[in-house]
């Protein structure tokens, strides 16, 4: 069967999945995460896109992304796995590959589906029953986005920035619905989230 192509527009947020090689870890160790975020900071300034959300997981990684243009974005992931697939086979003694050969990305209709994302990539950790509260896992965006903890590689929307009029009444704003989202597994779901899933889970990320 043929490959979905990717499609990338200027300007139109995308949600880019990236997983280990046959789904083995990608993370070891504390620094790695940190060196994974300094060369995605890297790659986001040279390649003028714009972090709104991400999620390192063990064996996979999230992020929501808009490029100022569309080709940018596979240049950022090309740079980012470059630099960080080197770090790890300097740092740990190994070869080969550390990613599977191609990463998933699908465009995000900004006003139906852009927080309901952002929402879903910063709560994977508590649907992996890794926490309880996805303030507790260190290495999403939800401490920013929810908290106002400092993140120099995020870059708010427009659609969050117009949850409130300052940042305490966007991060109440955004955390109160990001809690009410909260789930351990799909079955318990509020009824947008599961859309959502199911429209992950075919690689449908605009509206219909």
């Amino acid at each position: 069967m043929p490959r979905r192509p990717r499609i990338h527009l200027d300007n139109v947020p995308l949600h880019i999945v990236q997983r280990g090689h046959n789904r083995a870890p990608c993370f070891f160790g504390e620094e790695d995460y940190q060196a994974y975020l300094h060369w995605l900071g890297e790659a986001l300034k040279k390649e003028h896109c714009a972090l709104h959300a991400y999620a390192l997981m063990t064996n996979h990684v999230h992020l929501l992304v808009t490029p100022k243009q569309a080709d940018a974005i596979p240049r950022l992931i090309i740079a980012l796995g470059r630099r960080y697939v080197q770090y790890i086979n300097t740092t740990y003694r190994r070869t080969g590959t550390l990613w599977d050969s191609r990463y998933k990305s699908s465009l995000i209709q900004a006003d139906a589906y852009l927080l309901l994302c952002q929402r879903y990539i910063e709560l994977n950790p508590v649907r992996a029953a890794m926490v309880d509260d996805p303030a507790h896992y260190r290495w999403t965006s939800y401490r920013r986005n929810a908290l106002g903890q400092a993140n120099p590689y995020l870059t708010p929307h427009p659609l969050y920035l117009a949850l409130g009029r300052d940042d305490p009444e966007r991060q109440a704003a955004y955390g109160a619905r990001a809690i009410a989202s909260k789930c351990k597994c799909h079955c318990r779901c509020p009824s947008e989230i599961i859309v959502y899933i199911q429209r992950v889970a075919k690689g449908l990320f605009t509206a219909p």
